[in-house]
């Protein structure tokens, strides 16, 4: 629809040569007419200038948008009444206006003064003066709001639709009488690697292979001509696989006429497999049917032969009663008995009377627990018919068949006289060993008598000595007093501190000897209390030492012997407490880590003067030093005794160092279980601290 504007008619007028005074009447008559129908037009207008101002606007557009003319007229623009996001296409628009006069028409939604919104629909057109310049544009809105609403409507309901059979596992799909595809869901656009929205629209020729239509046309055709069709065929998907469908084509009858065709896609394929799958395993059971039935028949000969050929076993029947119901040639080759004299006869005849004794059990309670357990076993001694024995090793087995009805029992029978005479044989032999051990023990048992005995008199008869020589030169020092013979003061010294080392070394010896054969007791002990009563005793040993001891709060509880454990530990500190002397601050640590493979490793490592390793092979050897006693004092035995209780505890222990770079020594212990731990009562530490 297009209105002029008011003044048209007075231009009319004008260009028609019409003096203005003629019939001024009339002329007023029809402009109020003319603009009464401006003003309330079923549609609104309205004139924008190049910035998109308003010029001029009807009545029936500022009813639409609630402002008054005076809030409009010069004060807004486009602009103040839509979305900031339509702001570019706006100026756009107007671009083309001022360019080519006119545009197509456009949807847009405009805001009203309260807020609300509504959708119109503007046609626009340019004015322009006679030298060609734009002057405003006049534009006609049309309130198109009930009708997108009924779009929108539309759209819901079709997207609900849509949403409805995409959730369905069959493909749906409709084609027009043309084969045109006006709707699809997700399942049947997926078949042809599409989306639903990009089928609408297409030819059935553009949506088929071309080598299928030869095959699927005819079908269409008797659909779109009312006949329904339904068949199954193999199709290929997009992604290369055949899958078997159920195919049905359904006329579209309105009002008698056939619009289109309803197609439907079933998925049958894992029925056609199972189908197949079924078919195909029925040939392969009757085959294995065929082929188990000829097994069982040479299985049954095999048996047979088998029964009748074996050697050092038989094999027979009885009931539950235990008379012999079925006698095979193994057991007439074994027994000796023929068929007919055995067959009826109780299976006690086959045992030696003389030695039942022997046996587990007396033969009716044999019975009875192989037909309550399934199956018992017995030994003993079984005759032949020539009244000769042999030792059989007898499995009474009861049958039962599917229902659990006992059918019998089975009995394999299997000589054993071979092995019974080694069995004595080896009893004879355990009995002479056992007899060998028992000496031995005793002998042992001697020996560590003689080696007590051998470590008392050492004890005793070289301490003697040691002790006459300690106290001979304690008095020729006490006799020589300030004597000035300085010479002989210093022998004196020094066969005070050899006889002293020899008896330290003594003390030593015995240690290790008596580590040998000590037993351990062993315990649960926690490695922290420990090495603070042992660090205590170093302490009061060396008051005038500035040492850092640095202990590990988290050391494990282990398992072994508290008072060889506790030496151990003295004799590892102590050699670090001796070797960093030099030092003006001696460091020594204690901890613990975790081994490669899981397992504990404890350490003690110092910042002393360390030693040269390569050359350390006697490290852990009694008596050996690497080190000159007139550097460090000591008698070297304090590393094996602990390497002595360490390894008592099946643990080992090594060392790393080099010279002047302090010393680490690495050991192991066992842990204890987890669900066994204990702590030893605080009075085991009493001693320690």
């Amino acid at each position: 629809m297009t209105t002029e504007h008011p003044d048209a008619d007075e231009r009319t007028a004008q260009s028609s040569g019409a003096e203005p005074g003629d019939d001024m009447e009339a002329l007023k008559a029809r402009l109020a007419r003319a603009e009464a129908l401006y003003e309330q037009a079923p549609c609104g207008f309205l004139s924008l200038d190049a910035d998109l101002r308003f010029v001029q606007v009807n009545q029936t557009l500022l009813n639409w948008l609630g402002y008054s003319r005076e809030e409009l007229m010069g004060k807004m623009s486009v602009f103040d009444l839509i979305d900031p996001s339509w702001r570019q296409l706006a100026t756009n628009r107007m671009e083309l206006l001022r360019q080519q006069g006119s545009t197509e028409p456009m949807e847009l939604e405009i805001t009203r003064k309260n807020g609300s919104r509504f959708h119109a629909l503007l046609s626009s057109t340019s004015v322009f003066d006679s030298q060609g310049q734009f002057l405003h544009s006049n534009t006609t809105v049309v309130d198109i709001s009930d009708r997108h609403a009924s779009e929108e409507r539309l759209a819901a309901h079709g997207g609900f639709l849509q949403t409805i059979t995409d959730r369905i596992p069959a493909r749906l799909a409709y084609y027009d009488k043309d084969l045109i595809c006006r709707f699809a869901n997700a399942a049947h656009a997926t078949r042809y690697g599409k989306l639903a929205g990009e089928m609408v629209g297409s030819h059935l020729s553009q949506v088929v292979r071309p080598e299928l239509l030869p095959e699927i046309l005819p079908r269409v055709a008797s659909a779109l001509s009312g006949e329904s069709q339904s068949f199954e065929a193999e199709r290929e998907s997009s992604d290369g696989s055949r899958n078997y469908y159920q195919i049905h084509y359904i006329p579209d009858f309105q009002n008698g006429v056939v619009e289109g065709i309803f197609i439907e896609l079933h998925d049958v394929s894992e029925r056609r497999r199972t189908e197949e799958y079924v078919l195909e395993a029925n040939r392969d059971l009757e085959e294995r049917v065929r082929e188990r039935s000829a097994e069982l028949f040479q299985s049954e000969q095999r048996y047979r032969l088998m029964v009748d050929a074996i050697q050092d076993y038989c094999v027979y029947f009885v009931d539950e009663e235990g008379i012999v119901t079925e006698w095979s040639e193994s057991a007439q080759r074994l027994h000796g008995h023929g068929r007919v004299q055995i067959i009826g006869q109780p299976y006690t005849k086959l045992l030696a009377n003389d030695s039942m004794s022997e046996d587990e059990v007396d033969p009716d309670q044999v019975l009875r627990l192989a037909k309550a357990h399934g199956q018992w076993e017995t030994r003993g001694w079984r005759l032949r018919e020539d009244g000769s024995r042999f030792w059989a090793h007898t499995v009474l087995t009861a049958l039962r068949n599917e229902e659990g009805e006992l059918q019998g029992l089975s009995s394999i029978t299997r000589d054993m006289t071979a092995a019974k005479s080694l069995e004595d044989v080896m009893n004879d032999l355990n009995s002479e060993l056992e007899k060998r051990v028992a000496e031995r023990t005793q002998q042992l048992v001697a020996a560590n008598k003689d080696l007590d005995v051998f470590s008392h008199m050492v004890s005793h008869d070289l301490r003697a000595p040691l002790r006459h020589i300690a106290s001979f030169v304690a008095l020729l020092q006490e006799q020589l007093g300030d004597s000035p013979d300085v010479l002989t003061l210093q022998y004196m010294n020094s066969i005070a501190k050899a006889s002293k080392r020899m008896s330290l070394m003594i003390e030593g010896l015995l240690e290790y000897a008596r580590l040998g054969r000590v037993t351990l007791e062993s315990q649960h002990v926690p490695l922290g209390p420990l090495l603070n009563g042992v660090i205590n005793h170093l302490k009061q040993e060396n008051p005038d030492r500035n040492i850092e001891w640095v202990i590990d709060d988290n050391l494990p509880l282990v398992k072994g012997d508290a008072m060889l454990l506790a030496q151990a530990c003295g004799n590892l500190l102590s050699n670090s407490v001796k070797y960093t002397r030099p030092r003006d601050v001696a460091k020594i640590m204690v901890g613990c880590q975790s081994s490669p493979l899981g397992d504990l490793t404890f350490y003690v490592q110092d910042n002393g003067v360390g030693f040269d390793l390569e050359k350390a092979h006697n490290l852990f050897v009694m008596f050996q030093r690497q080190h000159h006693s007139m550097d460090f004092d000591g008698t070297g035995t304090g590393l094996a005794l602990a390497q002595r209780i360490i390894e008592r505890h099946g643990g080992r222990i090594w060392a790393e160092t080099s010279l002047g770079q302090g010393c680490t020594f690495y050991f192991t212990l066992p842990l204890p279980e987890p669900e066994h731990e204990m702590l030893l009562p605080d009075s085991a530490f009493a001693m320690l601290n």
